[in-house]
Order: C-alpha cells, then sequence, then structure tokens
C-alpha cells in the first residue's frame, strides 16, 4: 500500500466496517511506519485485474512480535483465497522481513469466518478484549500464533475481520 491507494482504501474500509472505520490520518500514520530502513509496518493492497481494490491488509512488528492489524476483503471477493494470500504474505513478512517470533491478532467474537481463516494458519485463541470494537461494544478473542505452522487450507477467508 501506498499513500495513493488511501483514498481506494477508505472506500473499502467503510463497506467493510461501518462503525468502526479507520480514518485517513490513521493510514498515513501507518504507512509513515512502513517504508525506510526503520520500517515496522507492512500494509498491502489487492486489485482485481480489471483494476480497483478489492482488499488490504497490515501488520505491525515490533521486538520480535508481529500484530496483524488489519485484513479486508470485499464481499464479493470471498471464497476465491485472496483474504488467505493476503495473511500469507503478512505472516511471511513478519517472519521473514521483520523476524517475529510470535504474531497476535484480535478478531470479533461475532465473525467465525475470519476465526476459522485464522485457526487454519495456526493461530489459537489466548483471551478476549470485552467492548474492544467501539461504537458497538463488539468483544474481540486476542489470537495468537507461533513461527512455522502450515496453513491446512489456503481457500478460504472473512469478509473483513478488523485488527486481524
Amino acid at each position: 500500500m501506498r499513500w495513493w491507494d488511501i483514498e481506494a482504501v477508505l472506500g473499502l474500509e467503510r463497506a467493510l466496517f461501518p462503525q468502526d472505520a479507520w480514518s485517513a490520518g490513521m493510514f498515513w500514520s501507518e504507512l509513515a511506519h512502513a517504508r525506510g530502513p526503520h520500517a515496522t509496518r507492512r500494509y498491502l493492497v489487492a486489485a482485481a485485474p480489471g483494476g480497483g481494490l478489492v482488499g488490504y491488509g497490515g501488520l505491525a512488528a515490533v521486538d520480535g512480535v508481529g500484530d496483524i492489524q488489519t485484513i479486508g476483503v470485499l464481499p464479493a471477493h470471498e471464497g476465491t483465497g485472496l483474504g488467505s494470500r493476503l495473511l500469507a504474505a503478512l505472516l511471511d513478512a513478519a517472519e521473514g522481513a521483520f523476524g517475529c517470533r510470535s504474531v497476535m491478532l484480535e478478531v470479533r467474537v461475532d465473525n467465525p469466518r475470519a476465526q476459522r481463516l485464522y485457526e487454519r494458519f495456526g493461530f489459537e485463541t489466548i483471551g478476549v478484549r470485552r467492548g474492544y470494537y467501539q461504537p458497538g461494544n463488539v468483544d474481540a478473542y486476542v489470537m495468537r500464533r507461533h513461527r512455522d505452522p502450515a496453513p491446512r487450507d489456503a481457500h478460504d477467508e472473512t469478509q473483513g475481520s478488523r485488527h486481524g
């Protein structure tokens, strides 16, 4: 993801996460940490063959721990493996470029499709954050993956799973 993608990503954000969409400033802030020799972020976008963004994802990495910040895929592209490919690319960055020993994420308790995707990639639920998603006051599962698990099936994804 680059600065010129922000406007299109904001459109996806509003469609996928209407209650808790990130602002342009949040994306600008994240991208400010995604370049250069001391980068701690990796943000990706996915475009349809005819153009137009259909998915995106982001990762923060600090002191050997990665955190999947967001993954979103338009509903029309669910079931195509796009969510799995975005997640795999973020995990490759976390464990490769950033040398993370573990990767964390939060996922809405009411998003079982995303939970199954993360479980296939070796994430395990380790806790609950009460009222994490605001303003809807929706709880989040905290999930963690340690280096090395291979996905069981790379053909599913999540419509949107804010912060993972």
